[in-house]
C-alpha cells in the first residue's frame, strides 16, 4: 500500500457494512487481519474521526487510510524438522513436501509459533545457507505449494541459481504435473481451464474466478479414471499448469463444480458416507507428482517424480473398492 493518505467514499449500498469489511473490498490484496491492524493502529479515519473495526457504515462517509501497517521484523529461523530430500547439489535441492506444512511463514510473522514448522525453517536447519532473493522470510523459495498440498518443490541454494530458476518459471519452461481426486464425473476426457483468478472480496482466504480483472491462469487436465462407488462419484485427474496462481488448481476445478476431495474451502464435503462407513480426509487430495526443469548451472534437463503419499493412496483404495 503506497501514496497515503488514501480516501474512499462509502456509497449508499455500503450502509450496514462493518468498517473493516468495507476496506477489505477497497484495498486490493490486503487481508482482513491487516486491515484490522491498520484500524487498531489508528491509521483509519471515518469523517476525520478514529473508528473501530466493527463500526457500521451508514453510507456517504469519507474514509481515510493514513498509512501502512507497522510490520515487525521478518526473519525465518532454523528448526530441526525432518525433510524428505529427493535431490541435492551445490545449487539447488528438490524436496517432497508433506501436506500440513506451510512453505514459509506469512507476512508479519515473528519468531514465535506463527513462524514454526514451515518448510523454510526445516531447510535452514538442514542446509544452513539458501538464496536471499526472496527476502529473509522466504530464503531459497522459488515457487510454492499450498499447505494442504503435498509433493515436489525445488529450492535454490544461491542467488544465481534462484534467478535462473525463477526465469524458467516466468517463461513457463518448468513442467509441473499434479494428481488430484475430485468430486463428480468430469465429462470431457481432457480440457483447459483459462479463467482468470483474483481474491474473493468477501472471504479473503479464498480465490475466485468470478471477478473481472484477475490474473491470467491456465490449467490443463486429463481424466485418468472415473469412479462410481458407495461413497459417491469421483474423477481421477492428471493436471498441468502454465501459471502458478494462489490456489490455482483448486479454484479452477471448483469453478467446474468438481472440487478437490478434502478441499472444504472450495466446497468439498467434510465427510463421505456409504452404507457401511463414514470417512474423511484431513487434507486436500492434491499431490505435485512430477517436476521438470533445466539445471541453472549445467542446463541439464532434471526430472523428478514421487508417488502418492500413504494417506492419499489408502483413501483412494478405500473409495475405489466400495
Amino acid at each position: 500500500m503506497n501514496d497515503f493518505p488514501k480516501t474512499f467514499l462509502a456509497a449508499a449500498d455500503d450502509a450496514g457494512k462493518r468498517l473493516d469489511q468495507f476496506l477489505v473490498g477497497q484495498l486490493a490484496e490486503t487481508s482482513r487481519a491487516r486491515v484490522q491492524q491498520l484500524i487498531s493502529e489508528e491509521k483509519v479515519l471515518v469523517n476525520n474521526v478514529v473508528a473501530k473495526a466493527s463500526a457500521r457504515l451508514r453510507g456517504g462517509e469519507s474514509i481515510q487510510v493514513l498509512g501502512s501497517v507497522a510490520l515487525p521484523p521478518m526473519r525465518a529461523i532454523a528448526e530441526d524438522i525432518p525433510l524428505d530430500l529427493v535431490y541435492e547439489d551445490a545449487d539447488l535441492a528438490v524436496v517432497n513436501k508433506a501436506a500440513g506444512m506451510m512453505v514459509h511463514a506469512g507476512a508479519g510473522a515473528t519468531e514465535d509459533q506463527r513462524n514454526r514448522g514451515t518448510l523454510v525453517n526445516a531447510l535452514l536447519h538442514h542446509f544452513g545457507q539458501l538464496s536471499t532473493v526472496g527476502g529473509e522470510l522466504r530464503p531459497g523459495i522459488v515457487h510454492r505449494l499450498d499447505k494442504a498440498t503435498s509433493g515436489l518443490i525445488v529450492v535454490a541454494k544461491n542467488d544465481e541459481a534462484h534467478r535462473k530458476l525463477a526465469a524458467q518459471f516466468a517463461r513457463r519452461k518448468v513442467k509441473k504435473t499434479y494428481l488430484a481426486l475430485v468430486h463428480g464425473l468430469v465429462k470431457q476426457d481432457r480440457g483447459t481451464i483459462s479463467s482468470s483468478i483474483s481474491r474473493d472480496r468477501v472471504r479473503r482466504t479464498r480465490m475466485t474466478t468470478r471477478r473481472e480483472g484477475g490474473r491470467e491462469a491456465i490449467t490443463h487436465y486429463l481424466v485418468k479414471r472415473r469412479i462410481e462407488s458407495g461413497y459417491g462419484k469421483f474423477t481421477w485427474l492428471e493436471l498441468g499448469i502454465d501459471t502458478g496462481r494462489t490456489h490455482q488448481i483448486r479454484v479452477h476445478l471448483a469453478s467446474l463444480r468438481h472440487p478437490v476431495v478434502g478441499d472444504t474451502l472450495y466446497g468439498a464435503p467434510r465427510e463421505l458416507k456409504s452404507k457401511e462407513a463414514v470417512i474423511s480426509l484431513a487434507r486436500n487430495f492434491l499431490h505435485a507428482a512430477e517436476l521438470q526443469f533445466q539445471h541453472p548451472r549445467t542446463n541439464e534437463l532434471m526430472k523428478f517424480s514421487r508417488t502418492l503419499p500413504a494417506e492419499l493412496d489408502a483413501f483412494f483404495q478405500t473409495i475405489s473398492t466400495q
